[in-house]
């Protein structure tokens, strides 16, 4: 089970009642978080999670409106006498921008692993799941990310004592490891039956409508995309700065096959985004105008 909570969703400036864009997924006691506005430590707040847990930041790029909240972040984390190391994952540059945030955070109790990203898609393997990044078209180098959660096929009671393989075995082979023992090698395949589906979420924000996003975000349970502008006649504004409508957006999720959209990453001239949804969802019936915090819970489908 994934719990997803869109923190933030702001773009440019915060808001009184809107904070910049942030999301916050936690599985299996770790916590990711995919970039880190001004105000995301209040929104985490506000939510009532916890920052303990966040072993992983992931960046989509640098403008300050995602990577700003970062050095009192770090801070909060020193402070409460963190000492496990954090992963940082971004665009190439990561470690020369962190660095220079952290003129203001210079002493951390905790080492910071710094992982950037030098290919046009590139995945990670990490605390149970999958992590892709996949670059996106924005006025400076960006990226969009799926995480992906595997569930094995079902556990073949039959075929496992057919093929005589001792019950102690069979929990370490549902888990997907290869056991040798006593001469003989049983792998999970002779017990487990075809991969069942799994759990996956993307997210990607500043930039306009890519394939890379279309392929990426491909049968999706929850696809949460920016849409800086709802209102029609800022397309021409939306291509010019690279970002996207809402309506770009939508046909997106139409195209990708998603379980549901959130939209996000609002400008901050679209007081009620709300208003534009009766147009969006002729397009992706299954669309959300996403308001901070908004949380799901993501779970294996029986």
């Amino acid at each position: 089970m994934l719990d997803v909570c869109l923190l933030g969703t702001g773009g440019m400036m915060p808001l009184p009642y809107r904070w910049l864009t942030a999301l916050m997924v936690r599985y299996n006691g770790s916590s990711l978080l995919i970039d880190c506005g001004e105000g995301t430590q209040i929104a985490i707040k506000e939510k009532g999670w916890s920052f303990k847990p966040i072993d992983v930041i992931c960046f989509t790029h640098y403008h300050g409106d995602h990577i700003s909240g970062l050095p009192g972040l770090l801070l909060t984390m020193g402070n409460a006498d963190r000492t496990e190391p954090l992963t940082l994952v971004g665009p190439r540059g990561l470690e020369r921008v962190v660095n220079a945030l952290r003129v203001i955070a210079p002493e951390l109790p905790f080492p910071i692993k710094y992982v950037e990203i030098t290919e046009p898609e590139q995945t990670f393997e990490m605390n149970g799941y999958r992590l892709k990044a996949f670059r996106v078209n924005h006025n400076v180098l960006c990226y969009g990310y799926t995480m992906e959660v595997d569930r094995a096929g079902k556990f073949d009671v039959e075929r496992a004592t057919a093929a005589q393989i001792p019950q102690r075995y069979w929990g370490v082979l549902q888990k997907g490891e290869t056991v040798e023992a006593e001469g003989q090698t049983y792998t999970p395949d002779m017990v487990l039956g075809p991969q069942r589906k799994g759990i996956k979420l993307t997210y990607c924000t500043d930039t306009r409508p890519t394939d890379s996003i279309r392929n990426n975000a491909k049968g999706s349970d929850l696809f949460i995309c920016e849409g800086m502008y709802g209102e029609k006649d800022k397309q021409k504004k939306a291509k010019e700065y690279k970002h996207m409508t809402f309506y770009e957006a939508a046909s997106l999720a139409k195209e990708a096959d998603v379980g549901e959209l959130w939209l996000t990453h609002y400008s901050p001239s679209l007081t009620r985004p709300e208003e534009y949804m009766d147009d969006v969802r002729e397009i992706f019936p299954r669309a959300i105008a996403a308001k901070d915090r908004r949380t799901a819970e993501l779970v294996f489908e029986d």
